[in-house]
């Protein structure tokens, strides 16, 4: 079983490493050194949801309701646009020290509200664990099935662990203003990279549905 395990292991990581708005929070947090680890323990407590639910069965629902995936989509693709205006805003402000402040300022729920966000509003999400692994690790019979979805947990938990903690350790060097300036110019165009690749998905859908 042990091979069900590393298999889930290794794709979960695979689908995990690239830099989407989960990664962009939990790594911003871990600079701040703000909660970091709280958000580290709820992204893969989210995660956990989420891929147990597209293993176990999610994915079934989200396959068979077109207009459900259109929904999901539009709506990733307005928070996205809003996610990475709020990146490109603060890296080209006159002054990234008083708008980190500014952020630093940030009460524990509107962090936790936000962590959710990006993390329950964000399509990839649900493409990820309801569509890719679910239709993968639902296959499996009962037990290899178990052993895949702890082998992706696992793989959630190691990687929101190790970049929040990453991060903090690196953060006197990632708090300069330069920095500042490049991480928060990166997170933007790369949220607003992906909410076209989402638009442009959510277009063909359309058509598709039209058709």
């Amino acid at each position: 079983m042990l091979s069900y395990y590393f298999q889930g292991l290794v794709l979960g990581a695979a689908m995990i490493l690239p830099l989407g708005p989960q990664n962009a929070f939990v790594m911003n947090q871990g600079i701040r050194r703000q909660y970091h680890l709280m958000i580290a323990s709820l992204c893969a407590l989210s995660d956990l949801v989420l891929i147990c639910g597209g293993i176990f069965g999610g994915s079934a629902i989200l396959m068979r309701s077109p207009w459900l995936l259109a929904i999901v989509t539009w709506g990733g693709v307005a928070f996205l646009l809003w996610y990475g205006w709020g990146a490109l805003r603060t890296a080209m402000s006159a002054s990234v020290e008083l708008a980190t402040a500014e952020v630093m300022k940030q009460g524990r729920w509107r962090i936790i509200a936000t962590m959710l966000a990006v993390t329950w509003l964000n399509p990839h999400v649900y493409l990820d664990t309801f569509v890719v692994l679910g239709s993968l690790g639902g296959q499996l019979a009962e037990e290899p099935k178990r052993w895949f979805a702890l082998g992706t947990v696992s793989a959630s938990i190691l990687w929101f662990y190790g970049l929040a903690i990453l991060a903090a350790w690196l953060a006197p060097r990632l708090r300069t203003a330069k920095a500042q300036r490049i991480i928060n110019g990166v997170v933007g165009l790369v949220m607003w990279f992906i909410a076209s690749q989402l638009a442009w998905d959510g277009v063909r859908h359309i058509n598709a549905l039209a058709g």
